[in-house]
């Protein structure tokens, strides 16, 4: 165990370049080298908080070269014990003899990846001159996801909105240093019909993105309700939207906002676009015209956990 490497939340969080990083996930994407079996997802119920929690592994191999497992619970009632509803593990392996190269942090690098694979594809969906974006969600996502999107478009305008008013302006308040003007607001409505790309990461079962207030052009990142009864879109939004997701293999099995819309005959799988393998290898294009609506839904791919622990890796060693 002396010669593993341990990679702690600290070091990821100062760490972290998010140009640099999606452009490690837009190669990785494009290269389809990278050996993935769908993740297991395993609810179990957790009577004293009267809510199911999550555990999650997701394996990822690249023959010959690096290997590694997240192993993540899910806990979404941490927050009465002030904790993050994710934490866990990432153990890295040489893939070629079989050990154990490092261990990092799982929640740090998970908000990393996620916000850094959201930004991917707004490089592909979201109009270029992007300059206004509504975070829906005030959790550990929200903070990155509104600088993963800055990093790839020229966004100086940040509205947040969460069920907890003192979250989003503690947020707004953290972020006053950076180069964009964040602003708490106390309804999703106030700001919707206003802004070029709607980010949302929440746990919600019901609708928050509503396609009566959506206006031409707007872009919308759903990285949240990562189950099948969850969703942060409402049926007009998918209706209204040309659908893209990070990877089919996920989203048509676990992401409620596009698994119930199938279910209940809102979209037709052969109607959603692409996924980022197809927009990264360049065998699909993205945003076709000035006034599409595009819609991206993120679960989560091993592959990006893979990526980005060979990037943390890699400075650490420089450091």
């Amino acid at each position: 165990m002396e010669n593993i490497l341990q990679i702690d939340a600290n070091f990821i969080d100062t760490n972290t370049v998010f140009a640099e990083l999606v452009e490690e996930l837009r190669s990785s994407f494009s290269k389809q080298n990278v050996i993935v079996p769908m993740r297991h997802h395993h609810d179990f119920p957790n009577s004293k908080m009267n809510a199911d929690s999550t555990l999650l592994l997701m394996p990822a191999w690249s023959p010959g070269e690096n290997a590694g497992v997240k192993v993540i619970t899910i806990s979404p009632e941490n927050s009465q014990f002030k904790m993050p509803s994710i934490q866990g593990v990432y153990i890295y392996f040489d893939a070629l003899k079989g050990h154990v190269k490092a261990i990092l942090e799982a929640k740090s690098l998970t908000a990393k990846r996620t916000a850094a694979a959201s930004a991917l594809a707004s490089s592909f969906l979201s109009r270029t001159n992007s300059s206004s974006l509504l975070m829906i969600g005030t959790g550990a996502l929200s903070t990155n996801l509104i600088k993963a999107h800055a990093a790839v478009r020229p966004i100086n305008t940040v509205y947040i909105w969460g069920r907890n008013f003192n979250k989003a302006k503690a947020i707004a308040a953290e972020l006053k240093e950076e180069s964009f003007r964040v602003t708490a607001i106390e309804s999703i409505e106030e700001k919707i019909r206003q802004v070029d790309i709607i980010s949302c990461a929440t746990l919600s079962k019901t609708p928050l993105v509503l396609g009566a207030f959506l206006q031409e052009g707007q872009h919308i990142d759903l990285v949240g309700a990562y189950k099948k009864d969850m969703r942060e879109s409402d049926n007009a939004t998918i209706s209204r939207a040309s659908v893209y997701v990070d990877t089919f293999q996920g989203t048509l099995k676990e992401g409620g906002d596009i698994v119930i819309p199938i279910q209940n005959g809102t979209l037709k799988k052969d109607n959603i676009k692409a996924d980022l393998f197809e927009l990264c290898s360049s065998q699909k294009t993205g945003r076709a015209y000035e006034k599409e609506i595009t819609l991206f839904k993120s679960v989560g791919h091993a592959l990006e956990d893979l990526t980005a622990a060979a990037y943390y890796l890699d400075k650490f060693k420089k450091k």
